[in-house]
């Protein structure tokens, strides 16, 4: 049974008797480390955040929230939370089912008696929730790319929460922010979702929404998993709290949420809504394209502006939360004020900035107007956004056994030295000595290899520092997983050797092509494996009739394009 008791809020913690009980047994159990996105998932399950759901969907329920957004019990549910796990897990299971749920520390978490196990057809699933099978929906591309082939749910005890070590003061359970909203006399509270750092529209549109409704504010902002490039929870935090000042004393109430999001738009809307109905909300802002990822591989957005303020419309008496619609705010520069886009007089001078042109002016050093942020939160995002020539920066190659990667890496490694940016080469072959030791040729552990090489990158990067990789890197969605984690801390880089087989061949002088074609090396990318190419390369190049110095001339060109590279130093050098 997937729901609890109506209109009651779920609690999955067990006892501590029952909690020392479970650990103690989990020792001879086999264990799933969580995902990011399940740690999330199983915090949100066990504290309420989604009631009434008391565990992972089984496969009838699933089937009816892909189909109808109702659960098989007819209760309302818009987006399947499932737990997906690989073939070996399964093959480890016990006659009793238990799997121990632990994070990535090994710590356990939840134990999960699974009583069942399926595999979805995540095409459909994909088509069903978002509406879309294009992997530029990064919902999608999660998954049909990231996702295990097995779904599994059954009983979860949960024995502790997982850990944080940031917001501590910010993470209230549902029941806590409801005996919170109770001690402080609120009766009428909005929430406002939200997974960017607010600016002055959004200071107005809250400011507005609380006084329409004589309510108070709960800000409630996404600190879990969001859009590929997003702006990091703790900056994002951080702006929050300078602007916590500028609302009326005792009105509004900052607490964080650790959800996982999906994009999926108009669900996505509703999910939220049902979520914030859990906290205690009362009325909840719906602005245009809620929770949309952008837009297609045509250039066409996913959802229409207002389909999520439509869907919940037609929904909300069944939530049991008012919706409160903005449309966009833009600013009058001649009346000094914010005003509904809809509402501007034909004529009027309005200005606003999009979310690119705040990445580009942060990105180049530009100054953030007055009129779009406030100094405060201005000063946050200066700070953790330094201009790119001071940023971390990965450059990853991809391309063929002799295509030219680690020789252009090197040369690309000294010219940068040369400019004043001194980087790391993470090289494949050294990688594979050191780093990466033990591993063999298999796709998995091909793969294990450039998650190593991407970890390390991350961190260089995350210290403002430079990576040079190296490596073949021919598998479309591990080359993907490392741009997710380095981009989490800066600047990411895709230089494709486009150089063909066959002049990578007569290249090769450790005969390794020549092994492969008589069977001696099997799984050899390009010749009994394939080479996956990248759809998302920033730079292709064929190495095949150009020298060296002009490849590492184009990625310089780039990175000085792209604000990595200040152009003076560039103009000095080509004088």
């Amino acid at each position: 049974m997937t729901a609890g008791p109506a209109g009651g809020l779920v609690d999955l913690l067990a006892p501590p008797d029952r909690a020392r009980e479970l650990i103690a047994r989990s020792l001879d159990w086999p264990s799933w480390c969580l995902t990011r996105r399940q740690l999330c998932d199983l915090e949100l399950l066990t504290g309420g955040g989604f009631s009434p759901l008391t565990t992972f969907l089984g496969q009838r329920d699933y089937d009816t929230v892909c189909s109808s957004m109702r659960l098989s019990d007819g209760l309302l549910w818009p987006i399947p939370v499932t737990l997906d796990v690989p073939d070996r897990v399964l093959g480890t299971l016990g006659a009793d089912g238990q799997l121990a749920l632990r994070d990535d520390e090994g710590v356990l978490l939840a134990s999960l008696r699974v009583t069942e196990v399926f595999r979805p057809d995540r095409v459909a699933e994909a088509d069903a929730v978002y509406g879309t099978t294009d992997l530029c929906h990064p919902g999608v591309e999660h998954l049909l790319r990231c996702t295990h082939p097995n779904y599994v749910s059954g009983v979860i005890e949960s024995v502790r929460m997982p850990a944080h070590r940031d917001f501590r003061d910010l993470r209230q359970t549902p029941s806590q922010l409801r005996a919170e909203f109770a001690r402080r006399g609120w009766h009428r509270v909005v929430a406002f979702q939200t997974r960017n750092p607010m600016h002055r529209a959004h200071h107005h549109l809250t400011l507005e929404a609380a006084r329409r409704v004589d309510a108070n504010l709960l800000i409630h902002p996404v600190v879990g998993v969001g859009k590929p490039g997003d702006v990091p929870a703790a900056l994002r935090v951080r702006c929050y709290r300078a602007l916590l000042p500028s609302y009326p004393d005792g009105s509004v109430l900052l607490s964080v949420l650790p959800l996982a999001m999906r994009m999926a738009g108009p669900r996505e809307a509703l999910w939220h809504a049902i979520i914030r109905r859990n906290y205690g909300a009362t009325h909840f802002i719906v602005g245009r394209d809620h929770a949309g990822p952008g837009s297609d591989h045509a250039g066409k957005p996913f959802y229409e502006p207002y389909e999520a303020q439509n869907l919940l419309s037609a929904h909300a008496e069944e939530v049991g939360i008012q919706m409160l619609s903005f449309p966009r705010m833009v600013y009058l520069p001649d009346h000094d004020r914010y005003a509904a886009e809809d509402d501007v007089p034909a004529g009027t001078r309005s200005l606003s900035l999009s979310g690119t042109e705040l990445r580009e002016r942060l990105a180049t050093g530009r100054e953030l107007p007055e009129w779009f942020t406030p100094g405060e939160v201005a000063a946050e995002l200066r700070r953790s956004f330094p201009p790119r020539t001071g940023r971390g920066l990965t450059i990853f190659f991809t391309g063929l056994s002799g295509s030219g990667k680690s020789t252009i890496a090197e040369s690309l490694r000294d010219s940068l030295a040369e400019r004043g940016r001194t980087a790391s080469l993470l090289d494949g072959d050294l990688v594979r000595q050191h780093l990466s030791r033990g591993l063999g040729f298999s796709r998995a552990d091909r793969d294990e290899n450039i998650r190593r090489i991407g970890f390390v990158a991350a961190e260089v990067t995350r210290h403002s520092g430079v990576a040079i990789c190296a490596p073949i890197a021919p598998y479309e969605t591990t080359r993907r997983e490392v741009r997710r984690m380095v981009e989490a801390h800066g600047g990411f880089v895709l230089v494709y050797l486009a150089t063909s087989l066959s002049v990578c061949e007569a290249r090769d002088r450790k005969g390794l092509y020549a092994k492969a074609r008589r069977g001696l090396t099997p799984g050899f990318t390009g010749v009994s494996d394939p080479f996956e190419v990248p759809r998302d390369a920033d730079l292709i190049i064929d190495t095949a009739d150009q020298p060296v110095s002009q490849s590492v001339q184009q990625i310089l060109d780039l990175l000085q394009r792209d604000g990595y590279l200040p152009a003076d130093r560039m103009k000095q050098a080509a004088g």
